[in-house]
Protein backbone atom coordinates (compact mmCIF):
# COMPACT_ATOMS: atom_id res chain seq x y z
CA UNK A 1 0.00 0.00 0.00
CA UNK A 2 1.19 3.35 -0.94
CA UNK A 3 1.85 5.71 1.91
CA UNK A 4 1.03 9.45 1.65
CA UNK A 5 3.45 12.24 2.84
CA UNK A 6 0.28 14.69 3.44
CA UNK A 7 -3.07 13.83 5.14
CA UNK A 8 -5.29 12.13 2.90
CA UNK A 9 -8.38 13.46 0.82
CA UNK A 10 -10.45 13.94 3.44
CA UNK A 11 -8.67 16.39 5.36
CA UNK A 12 -7.06 18.08 3.04
CA UNK A 13 -10.91 18.94 1.47
CA UNK A 14 -12.12 20.01 4.59
CA UNK A 15 -8.91 22.18 5.33
CA UNK A 16 -9.23 23.69 1.45
CA UNK A 17 -13.12 24.13 2.05
CA UNK A 18 -12.87 25.86 5.50
CA UNK A 19 -9.78 28.23 4.51
CA UNK A 20 -11.50 29.26 1.57
CA UNK A 21 -14.58 29.95 3.22
CA UNK A 22 -13.20 32.00 6.36
CA UNK A 23 -10.61 33.45 5.07
CA UNK A 24 -11.95 34.29 1.06
CA UNK A 25 -15.75 33.72 0.80
CA UNK A 26 -17.42 35.10 4.00
CA UNK A 27 -15.48 38.51 4.13
CA UNK A 28 -16.68 39.05 0.32
CA UNK A 29 -20.02 37.43 1.49
CA UNK A 30 -20.25 40.27 4.06
CA UNK A 31 -19.06 43.10 1.86
CA UNK A 32 -22.27 41.77 -0.71
CA UNK A 33 -24.56 41.88 2.60
CA UNK A 34 -23.45 45.62 3.29
CA UNK A 35 -23.38 46.57 0.34
CA UNK A 36 -27.23 45.42 -0.30
CA UNK A 37 -28.24 48.25 2.22
CA UNK A 38 -27.90 50.74 -0.37
CA UNK A 39 -30.31 49.13 -2.47
CA UNK A 40 -30.22 48.84 -6.63
CA UNK A 41 -31.93 52.57 -7.37
CA UNK A 42 -28.73 53.73 -5.02
CA UNK A 43 -26.04 51.90 -6.46
CA UNK A 44 -27.52 53.09 -9.79
CA UNK A 45 -26.93 56.58 -8.78
CA UNK A 46 -23.42 55.72 -7.27
CA UNK A 47 -22.68 54.05 -10.91
CA UNK A 48 -23.74 57.13 -12.68
CA UNK A 49 -21.97 59.75 -10.43
CA UNK A 50 -19.40 61.05 -12.69
CA UNK A 51 -17.08 61.44 -9.51
CA UNK A 52 -17.16 57.52 -9.54
CA UNK A 53 -17.03 57.08 -13.06
CA UNK A 54 -14.10 59.01 -13.19
CA UNK A 55 -12.26 56.70 -10.27
CA UNK A 56 -13.12 53.63 -11.84
CA UNK A 57 -11.95 54.99 -15.06
CA UNK A 58 -8.98 56.18 -13.87
CA UNK A 59 -8.65 52.63 -11.32
CA UNK A 60 -8.79 50.23 -14.60
CA UNK A 61 -7.60 51.99 -16.90
CA UNK A 62 -4.64 52.85 -15.16
CA UNK A 63 -4.05 48.90 -14.06
CA UNK A 64 -4.61 48.13 -17.32
CA UNK A 65 -2.35 50.39 -19.55
CA UNK A 66 0.73 49.13 -15.93
CA UNK A 67 0.28 46.03 -16.63
CA UNK A 68 0.74 46.30 -20.31
CA UNK A 69 3.82 48.60 -19.79
CA UNK A 70 5.12 45.66 -17.30
CA UNK A 71 4.76 43.16 -19.81
CA UNK A 72 7.10 44.85 -22.79
CA UNK A 73 9.60 46.17 -19.65
CA UNK A 74 9.55 42.88 -17.50
CA UNK A 75 10.28 41.15 -20.53
CA UNK A 76 13.29 42.93 -22.19
CA UNK A 77 14.65 42.80 -18.03
CA UNK A 78 14.04 39.27 -18.00
CA UNK A 79 15.78 38.61 -20.88
CA UNK A 80 18.86 40.42 -20.01
CA UNK A 81 18.77 38.95 -16.33
CA UNK A 82 19.07 35.50 -17.97
CA UNK A 83 20.45 35.34 -21.12
CA UNK A 84 23.31 37.93 -20.43
CA UNK A 85 26.45 38.23 -17.78
CA UNK A 86 27.32 41.36 -16.52
CA UNK A 87 28.86 43.65 -13.66
CA UNK A 88 26.48 43.78 -10.95
CA UNK A 89 23.67 41.19 -12.30
CA UNK A 90 23.03 39.95 -8.85
CA UNK A 91 22.66 43.26 -7.34
CA UNK A 92 20.28 44.28 -10.13
CA UNK A 93 18.02 40.91 -9.47
CA UNK A 94 18.03 41.37 -6.02
CA UNK A 95 16.87 45.18 -6.58
CA UNK A 96 13.71 43.45 -8.60
CA UNK A 97 11.98 42.52 -5.30
CA UNK A 98 12.34 46.17 -3.66
CA UNK A 99 8.67 46.95 -4.88
CA UNK A 100 7.31 43.48 -2.77
CA UNK A 101 9.37 44.25 0.46
CA UNK A 102 8.83 48.42 0.58
CA UNK A 103 5.84 49.54 2.25
CA UNK A 104 3.71 50.93 0.01
CA UNK A 105 3.81 54.20 2.00
CA UNK A 106 7.01 54.61 1.70
CA UNK A 107 6.68 54.06 -1.79
CA UNK A 108 4.42 56.54 -2.29
CA UNK A 109 6.56 59.10 -0.24
CA UNK A 110 9.50 57.81 -2.65
CA UNK A 111 7.84 58.69 -5.86
CA UNK A 112 6.75 61.53 -4.74
CA UNK A 113 10.11 63.20 -3.79
CA UNK A 114 11.34 62.28 -6.92
CA UNK A 115 8.95 63.26 -9.67
CA UNK A 116 7.40 66.27 -7.56
CA UNK A 117 7.83 69.92 -9.23
CA UNK A 118 10.59 70.30 -6.79
CA UNK A 119 11.42 66.66 -6.78
CA UNK A 120 14.97 65.34 -8.10
CA UNK A 121 13.83 64.32 -11.47
CA UNK A 122 10.62 66.79 -11.22
CA UNK A 123 12.16 70.32 -11.52
CA UNK A 124 13.87 69.14 -14.61
CA UNK A 125 10.83 67.69 -15.97
CA UNK A 126 7.64 70.08 -15.58
CA UNK A 127 9.69 72.92 -17.20
CA UNK A 128 9.67 70.41 -20.53
CA UNK A 129 5.29 70.38 -20.01
CA UNK A 130 6.34 66.89 -18.29
CA UNK A 131 4.50 66.29 -14.84
CA UNK A 132 3.78 63.18 -12.91
CA UNK A 133 3.24 64.38 -9.63
CA UNK A 134 -0.37 65.00 -9.05
CA UNK A 135 -1.49 64.06 -12.55
CA UNK A 136 -3.47 60.44 -14.08
CA UNK A 137 0.84 59.86 -15.14
CA UNK A 138 1.86 59.67 -11.70
CA UNK A 139 -1.08 57.63 -10.83
CA UNK A 140 0.40 55.25 -13.82
CA UNK A 141 4.05 55.62 -12.50
CA UNK A 142 3.11 54.09 -9.24
CA UNK A 143 0.69 51.36 -10.73
CA UNK A 144 3.77 50.48 -12.75
CA UNK A 145 6.39 50.06 -10.30
CA UNK A 146 3.91 48.06 -7.69
CA UNK A 147 3.50 45.55 -10.87
CA UNK A 148 6.34 45.47 -12.34
CA UNK A 149 8.09 42.49 -9.94
CA UNK A 150 5.38 40.17 -10.98
CA UNK A 151 5.99 40.24 -14.58
CA UNK A 152 9.98 39.77 -13.58
CA UNK A 153 9.37 36.63 -11.26
CA UNK A 154 6.84 34.77 -13.04
CA UNK A 155 8.87 34.90 -16.13
CA UNK A 156 12.23 34.69 -15.12
CA UNK A 157 11.81 30.21 -14.32
CA UNK A 158 10.40 29.85 -17.62
CA UNK A 159 12.76 31.75 -19.57
CA UNK A 160 15.75 30.29 -17.99
CA UNK A 161 14.37 26.56 -18.66
CA UNK A 162 14.07 27.05 -22.45
CA UNK A 163 16.32 24.72 -24.35
CA UNK A 164 19.27 26.08 -26.06
CA UNK A 165 18.54 23.50 -28.50
CA UNK A 166 15.53 24.61 -29.78
CA UNK A 167 16.99 28.13 -31.13
CA UNK A 168 20.25 26.49 -32.33
CA UNK A 169 17.85 23.92 -34.19
CA UNK A 170 16.26 27.27 -35.73
CA UNK A 171 19.07 28.54 -36.64
CA UNK A 172 20.51 26.38 -38.74
CA UNK A 173 17.39 25.68 -40.41
CA UNK A 174 17.97 29.17 -41.48
CA UNK A 175 16.11 31.59 -39.40
CA UNK A 176 17.38 34.93 -38.25
CA UNK A 177 17.53 35.99 -34.81
CA UNK A 178 14.42 37.87 -34.91
CA UNK A 179 12.60 35.06 -37.12
CA UNK A 180 13.64 33.01 -34.13
CA UNK A 181 12.52 34.99 -31.14
CA UNK A 182 8.81 35.37 -32.63
CA UNK A 183 8.48 32.23 -34.07
CA UNK A 184 9.79 29.77 -31.62
CA UNK A 185 10.49 31.78 -28.39
CA UNK A 186 7.50 34.14 -27.87
CA UNK A 187 4.52 31.40 -28.45
CA UNK A 188 6.23 29.36 -25.82
CA UNK A 189 6.25 32.69 -22.95
CA UNK A 190 2.94 33.93 -23.91
CA UNK A 191 0.95 31.94 -21.51
CA UNK A 192 3.32 33.08 -18.73
CA UNK A 193 3.75 36.85 -20.00
CA UNK A 194 -0.15 36.64 -19.54
CA UNK A 195 -0.38 35.01 -15.97
CA UNK A 196 2.42 38.09 -15.00
CA UNK A 197 0.09 40.27 -16.69
CA UNK A 198 -2.73 39.29 -14.76
CA UNK A 199 -0.87 39.42 -11.32
CA UNK A 200 0.10 42.95 -12.37
CA UNK A 201 -3.19 44.18 -13.23
CA UNK A 202 -4.81 42.45 -9.59
CA UNK A 203 -2.08 44.41 -7.49
CA UNK A 204 -2.39 47.84 -9.69
CA UNK A 205 -5.84 47.86 -9.72
CA UNK A 206 -5.68 47.72 -5.84
CA UNK A 207 -3.30 49.77 -5.21
CA UNK A 208 -3.58 52.43 -2.41
CA UNK A 209 -0.28 53.22 -0.74
CA UNK A 210 2.20 54.06 -3.08
CA UNK A 211 -0.62 56.02 -5.19
CA UNK A 212 -2.63 58.65 -3.29
CA UNK A 213 0.55 60.72 -2.30
CA UNK A 214 1.96 60.97 -6.00
CA UNK A 215 -1.37 61.15 -7.33
CA UNK A 216 -2.58 64.68 -5.12
CA UNK A 217 -6.04 63.01 -5.24
CA UNK A 218 -7.82 65.58 -7.03
CA UNK A 219 -11.27 64.79 -8.27
CA UNK A 220 -12.38 63.90 -11.41
CA UNK A 221 -8.98 63.73 -12.42
CA UNK A 222 -6.58 61.81 -10.06
CA UNK A 223 -8.53 60.07 -7.64
CA UNK A 224 -8.95 56.22 -7.54
CA UNK A 225 -11.49 54.14 -6.87
CA UNK A 226 -9.79 52.97 -3.11
CA UNK A 227 -9.49 56.35 -2.07
CA UNK A 228 -13.87 56.94 -2.27
CA UNK A 229 -14.05 53.77 -0.82
CA UNK A 230 -12.02 55.27 2.09
CA UNK A 231 -13.43 58.83 2.05
CA UNK A 232 -16.96 56.73 2.28
CA UNK A 233 -15.49 55.15 5.42
CA UNK A 234 -14.49 58.08 6.92
CA UNK A 235 -17.91 59.65 6.51
CA UNK A 236 -19.31 56.48 7.89
CA UNK A 237 -21.61 56.11 5.15
CA UNK A 238 -20.23 52.23 5.05
CA UNK A 239 -23.17 51.00 3.00
CA UNK A 240 -21.58 52.95 -0.13
CA UNK A 241 -18.94 52.16 0.82
CA UNK A 242 -19.09 48.35 0.31
CA UNK A 243 -21.01 49.33 -2.49
CA UNK A 244 -17.86 50.31 -4.79
CA UNK A 245 -15.88 47.84 -2.98
CA UNK A 246 -18.56 45.32 -4.75
CA UNK A 247 -18.49 47.05 -7.96
CA UNK A 248 -14.37 46.84 -8.29
CA UNK A 249 -14.77 43.15 -7.47
CA UNK A 250 -17.20 42.84 -9.87
CA UNK A 251 -14.65 44.35 -12.29
CA UNK A 252 -11.91 42.73 -11.17
CA UNK A 253 -13.56 39.28 -11.65
CA UNK A 254 -14.31 39.64 -15.03
CA UNK A 255 -10.89 40.93 -16.30
CA UNK A 256 -9.17 38.05 -14.31
CA UNK A 257 -11.48 35.44 -15.98
CA UNK A 258 -11.18 37.20 -19.50
CA UNK A 259 -7.08 36.40 -18.61
CA UNK A 260 -7.75 33.34 -17.45
CA UNK A 261 -9.42 32.46 -20.96
CA UNK A 262 -6.80 33.83 -23.04
CA UNK A 263 -4.46 32.26 -20.96
CA UNK A 264 -6.16 28.34 -21.82
CA UNK A 265 -6.33 29.92 -25.53
CA UNK A 266 -2.99 30.54 -25.81
CA UNK A 267 -1.23 27.63 -24.04
CA UNK A 268 -3.61 25.20 -26.62
CA UNK A 269 -2.38 26.93 -29.84
CA UNK A 270 1.17 26.93 -28.55
CA UNK A 271 0.88 23.33 -28.17
CA UNK A 272 -1.04 22.69 -31.79
CA UNK A 273 2.27 21.05 -33.90
CA UNK A 274 2.48 23.53 -37.49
Amino acid sequence: MRRRVLPGFGLSLGYTVTYLGLIVLLPLAALAWKASDVGFAGLLRLLSSPRTLAALKLSFGGALLAATVNVFIGLLVTWALVRYRFPGRRVLDAFIDLPFALPTAVAGIALTAVYAPNGWLGRWLVPLGISFAYTPLGVLLAMVFVGFPFVVRTLQPVLQSLEQDVEDAAESLGATGLQTFLRVILPTLVPTLLTGFALALARAVGEYGSVIFIAGNIPMRSEIAPLLIVQRLEEFDYATAAALGVVMLAFSLVLLVLVSALQRWTRRWAEVPR
